[in-house]
């Protein structure tokens, strides 16, 4: 008895009851891979750097040493808002894309169903497959610990910003990961879970909370249905709000009840509802896979055959349905007939885009009775919000392109044929746009609409034109150049993300700081220039809005957010056009690099 006590203590007591083998495997596993050594390395390079950047921008400055010791405290500021901000971003980004085929992997290789033969049930599949990928991220967090604490001597930065901002981090990153781990059950792709994960988390993120807003017509302070909506069950909102009460603490106000402890308690809530559902969801699966009835493809009705009446001498003919010719560039044609997103039927793709049109309609009527859409910044959301989705479509869809077919055995085969490599990479890059196709009619839709209305000026159609020409070329060659490159499709994924991140995010925050430092604004301006979200803030400033969208071409006034300075059209035209040359140039680069990989460590 009491033996049996004693090890039911400590099987209690001890934490690996929770995860089981997996989460032991993948911890060995993890240990031997060198990729993971290298992101920590390269992730310490990266913030020791912008520390010093930040910290040189301080003592080289030409004044007194009393006014020089109160910048420090800003400085100190800067650097952990900043750091904290990417860390909180970049971890749920990797979280979605780690775990995007964490049980898809399971099922497609037929070794979910025997797992349930084995001691270990369902919750610890989910448990370990989801702390597994979660460990490496946890890590990236405990890195950035001892920085963070060195960074705060500075002053003015309290402890309790540094543990609040890390468990909002962290719980958020809980949430994304089981919803990445929910979704790649029923999905085989990993650039479809990564979509709906996107997709929903921009749901009930983003458009929720703004819709509720709008709809209330309340300040989000001033109403606790908002404070609780908004704060309590919207991480980007908390971290949103806990920054700037770091930033400024007087500044803030009407938020007095928000509490982060709350807001982690009922995230976490959230994210144990969830996984209790994929326990459920992945018991059924294994199961069904164990007994034979699983098969890993879209569920299509049967439609009945009809029959032919049998007439003598008569010529066969081709049943439909069958053998459907081919016309035309084998890969283009495969391409052009295939769903939006793979493995969903046409009917759930038409009523998935049904659904967007009644939302942004909504979004329409909503904000014309609020009386919005005769100003400009409505239309800057709007195409920055259409801009944002669009790229994320690219970078994903062209990054998943080719590693679907090295994951499915299909490359070798492809290869084999007698197309060349030129013709292959076309047809691969004609899929990725089609696929695209639907998010940048949407924002023509938007812009053309609006300039038939008068809310935005024709020459809007114009730049924005030019705007999509270079990201659909730079996002799917250099997507397809990483696809060809990396046999998976994390990893293809992944490295697209980074180099976005990198270009238009890194980039210009480490320009501004050399160009505080160097007090040359010409640095920071070049980057501002090339990035598209800047582009498109500028554009839809300057044209959108009753009185711009009224205005002669020649008045039309462009402000760069680097310089301040006013351009006229001419100006900015001629640096779209630069711009789109550059990345263009690019883009044809990136294309031949990938048909020089194609024949490259193909198995």
């Amino acid at each position: 008895m009491t033996t049996a006590l004693t090890s039911f203590f400590s099987k209690l007591l001890n934490p690996f009851w929770l995860t089981g083998p997996l989460f032991d495997k993948e911890l060995r596993v993890s240990a031997r891979r060198k990729r993971n050594y290298a992101l920590r390395f390269v992730y310490v390079v990266l913030l020791t750097v912008f520390v010093a950047i930040v910290w040189l921008s301080v003592v080289q400055s030409q004044v007194s040493t009393t006014f020089q010791k109160s910048r420090m405290a800003l400085a100190g500021k800067t650097i952990i808002g900043t750091v904290v901000t990417f860390q909180f971003v970049a971890t749920q980004l990797i979280a979605i894309i780690m775990l995007s085929t964490s049980i898809s992997d399971e099922i497609y290789n037929r070794t979910l169903g025997l797992l349930m033969t084995t001691p270990i049930n369902s919750f610890q599949i989910v448990m370990g497959k989801l702390f597994s990928k979660l460990l490496q991220l946890i890590l990236l967090l405990a890195i950035s610990l001892p920085l963070l604490a060195i960074v705060r001597i500075f002053g003015g930065v309290p402890w309790g910003y540094v543990l609040s901002s890390v468990c909002i981090t962290l719980t958020a990153v809980i949430f994304t990961g089981s919803l990445s781990l929910y979704f790649s059950i029923s999905n085989r792709r990993a650039y479809v879970v990564i979509i709906k994960t996107i997709v929903a988390l921009g749901i009930l993120f983003a458009f929720i909370p703004l819709m509720l807003q709008v709809l209330l017509g309340l300040p989000s302070g001033s109403n606790p249905v908002l404070i609780i909506g908004i704060f309590y069950l919207n991480p980007f909102a908390a971290m949103s709000f806990n920054t700037s009460m770091m930033m400024s603490p007087g500044g803030v106000g009407g938020l007095a009840l928000f509490h982060w402890p709350l807001h982690c308690a009922l995230m976490l809530g959230l994210s144990a509802l969830l996984i209790a559902r994929c326990v459920i969801v992945v018991r059924k699966v294994a199961l069904r896979q164990a007994s034979g009835q699983l098969e890993f493809t879209s569920k299509r009705r049967k439609r009945p055959k009809r029959k032919k009446p049998y007439l003598q001498n008569a010529e066969p003919q081709d049943i439909p349905g069958t053998i459907r010719p081919v016309k035309g560039s084998p890969v283009l044609w495969k391409e052009l007939r295939a769903p939006l997103i793979q493995g969903a039927e046409g009917r759930n793709s038409i009523i998935g885009l049904a659904i967007i049109l009644i939302v942004l309609l909504t979004t329409y009527g909503i904000w014309a009775n609020k009386g919005y859409l005769d100003e400009d910044f409505a239309h800057v959301s709007y195409t920055l919000l259409f801009i944002f989705m669009a790229v994320i479509f690219h970078i994903v869809l062209s990054a998943t392109s080719i590693t679907s077919e090295k994951e499915a055995r299909a490359w070798p085969i492809l290869l084999a044929t007698s197309m060349d490599d030129w013709h292959i990479l076309l047809g691969k890059a004609a899929g990725v746009f089609r696929r695209c196709l639907t998010i940048w009619l949407l924002l023509a839709g938007h812009v053309l609409f609006f300039v038939l209305v008068r809310y935005i000026h024709p020459i809007a159609l114009v730049h924005i034109s030019m705007i999509v020409a270079w990201l659909v070329v730079f996002l799917t060659c250099s997507g397809l150049y990483f696809s060809a490159y990396f046999r998976r499709t994390t990893s293809a994924v992944v490295a697209s993300f980074a180099l976005a991140i990198v270009l238009w995010a890194v980039v210009p925050s480490v320009s501004g700081l050399i160009a505080a430092v160097q007090r040359d604004e010409d640095i920071l301006a070049a980057c501002m220039y090339s990035n598209p979200a800047v582009q498109g803030s500028v554009i839809m400033h300057a044209t959108s809005g009753r009185f711009n969208a009224r205005t002669k071409l020649s008045n039309l006034e462009y402000r760069w957010p680097a310089t301040g300075d006013d351009q006229g059209v001419l100006s900015v035209t001629a640096v779209l056009l630069i711009t789109m040359l550059i990345y263009i140039s690019i883009g044809f680069v990136f294309a031949w690099r990938a048909k020089c990989r194609f024949r490259r460590n193909i198995f």
